[in-house]
């Protein structure tokens, strides 16, 4: 039996999982909930990514491993939507065409670009492609930094920005050591962390619906 997690739009300002925009990293980033703080605008470009309200899953399924079925229909592209399996944050962003063309631009900087390190642990088969997701434009992560265990920003908007890179292209960056990944989760080469992001299980059991936890179907 799965739980429910709700994907309707919080604005309100004291709302853990409120609509954000800004650079920085929240000081409390070391627990996952921090990744609810806020994501890359730079240049005035305001370009904001926004999160979506969960309902966290009842503490007895969450300590039985329940899976999390997600609606993900109200999802644009260039959002991301934050839910809780196991403990864990998982991300569900929705990739815009250009996130995606530029992930094929990197695979000399990346440490694993093909996820062949611990592919049991870190990467399920059918997520063992460029984008690293059962459909391209549809990235399922979990949120937290192979390193010590932080949780990594979302930095999306591409170009130059204090701790990135000139040609940075967008992605996740770990403040707590400087770990870098991209838009699908692997880590660049010569940082901390040693590993891509996990792709947790998971299978859509409709077009707009996603299972987190289990992936019989996939």
């Amino acid at each position: 039996m799965s739980d429910v997690a709700s994907t309707s739009p919080s604005t309100s300002p004291s709302s853990s999982a409120s609509f954000h925009k800004a650079d920085g990293i929240d000081s409390s980033r070391r627990t996952w909930i921090a990744i609810t703080c806020g994501v890359g605008a730079v240049g005035g470009a305001a370009v904001a990514v926004p999160f979506v309200s969960t309902f966290a899953p009842s503490e007895r399924a969450r300590a039985a491993g329940a899976a999390v079925r997600v609606d993900i229909s109200a999802l644009q592209p260039g959002e991301k939507l934050t839910v809780e399996w196991r403990g864990k944050p998982v991300w569900i962003i929705r990739r815009t065409p250009e996130q995606l063309a530029a992930l094929a631009k990197h695979d000399a900087q990346l440490a694993d670009p093909k996820s062949e390190r611990k592919p049991s642990e870190l990467t399920p088969e059918y997520a063992r492609n460029a984008h690293r997701s059962i459909k391209p434009e549809l990235f399922v992560g979990v949120g937290i930094c192979t390193h010590l265990g932080c949780s990594p920003g979302d930095k999306f908007t591409p170009g130059p920005q204090a701790s990135l890179p000139d040609d940075w292209a967008g992605g996740f960056l770990c403040a707590c050591h400087g770990s870098t990944f991209d838009m699908a989760g692997r880590v660049f080469k010569n940082k901390p962390a040693p590993d891509n992001l996990e792709v947790p299980p998971h299978m859509y059991v409709a077009d707009n619906v996603l299972l987190i936890g289990e992936d019989k179907k996939a």
